[in-house]
């Protein structure tokens, strides 16, 4: 994915200090906003960290129907959400929000309206289970393709996968440029740039729009629903779509045909009560011999 991966330029005479310049080719395209910027924020429900996540015995997919473990919005995704509404109070247009998943999705998605975002739509088939990271690509480009964008906005990573892969597979599938791992994000009419988070600083990263953009953890400090809010959100419209409706090739997901797959899986053992050293002058050497057992030193 050459768009996905920027070549970095060597560092220009007004470069300051951890900052590098590159810029994405985007293949000549450039997006003319007449009404402001048409951004779209993909998120995703995931189990509660706080509760026990199960795995479904017969196929070993994570069970999101569990009673006794409830599904929140992924936290990473929050950033994604209070980027595009800052864009969108900088510059106009509209944020929607798109999510993949069952019934109990919906969840997420008014939480996310509740954030301030204008509407969404929810991709929900029973055929889509079992989808891994690949197939929900395509899925997810399937789904942008018939309601359209300018600028993509993603969380760096889900909390439940972690495989980071989203945005760099929706970029390729879609056929525009990948601005990855933002820290900041500016709009300039039809131009975006973002820092991209690196061990040494960032680099300066700059595309045209349309694009699509993960964001990391405190790009932002995401905003918390007033009540107001969240009885707003209630009304505002939400259009859920099956797999025919956005032209998706039955063939092409769920988990018969997935590229990846659980091989096995077993549940952790309860918890060992800890041990306790009791210091008599020797505590140092007890606890020494201890992490020695434990194969720690």
């Amino acid at each position: 994915m050459e768009h996905a991966r920027p070549a970095r330029a060597p560092l220009g005479d007004g470069a300051r200090r951890g900052e590098r310049q590159a810029r994405v080719n985007t293949g000549g395209r450039r997006l003319t906003m007449k009404s402001g910027i048409n951004i779209v924020v993909c998120v995703k429900q995931v189990p509660d960290t706080a509760t026990v996540r199960k795995l479904r015995a017969e196929d070993s997919t994570i069970d999101r129907e569990d009673p006794n473990s409830s599904g929140v919005l992924n936290e990473l995704d929050e950033y994604a959400i209070e980027e595009g509404l800052r864009l969108k109070e900088a510059h106009g247009g509209e944020v929607t929000i798109l999510t993949m998943g069952p019934a109990k999705a919906a969840e997420t998605i008014r939480k996310a309206l509740a954030m301030g975002t204008d509407k969404a739509v929810h991709l929900m088939d029973p055929a889509l289970h079992g989808s891994d990271a690949v197939q929900t690509s395509y899925a997810m480009a399937q789904t942008l393709k018939k309601i359209g964008f300018d600028l993509v906005i993603l969380g760096s990573e889900s909390t439940d996968a972690r495989t980071g892969l989203l945005a760099a597979m929706l970029a390729e599938r879609l056929g525009v440029p990948q601005l990855s791992l933002a820290n900041k994000v500016v709009v300039d009419g039809s131009a975006i740039s973002i820092h991209r988070v690196t061990d040494y600083g960032y680099d300066r990263v700059e595309s045209s729009l349309p694009a699509v953009v993960s964001v990391v953890e405190k790009t932002n400090e995401p905003r918390y629903p007033r009540l107001k809010e969240i009885m707003a959100a209630k009304k505002k419209p939400v259009t859920t779509f099956g797999i025919a409706d956005v032209e998706i090739d039955p063939g092409r997901i769920g988990l018969a045909g997935a590229y990846t797959e659980v091989a096995e899986f077993a549940v952790a053992p309860p918890r060992a009560a800890g041990v306790v050293v009791k210091d008599e002058g020797d505590g140092g050497v007890k606890v020494a011999d201890f992490l020695t057992s434990k194969k720690f030193i």
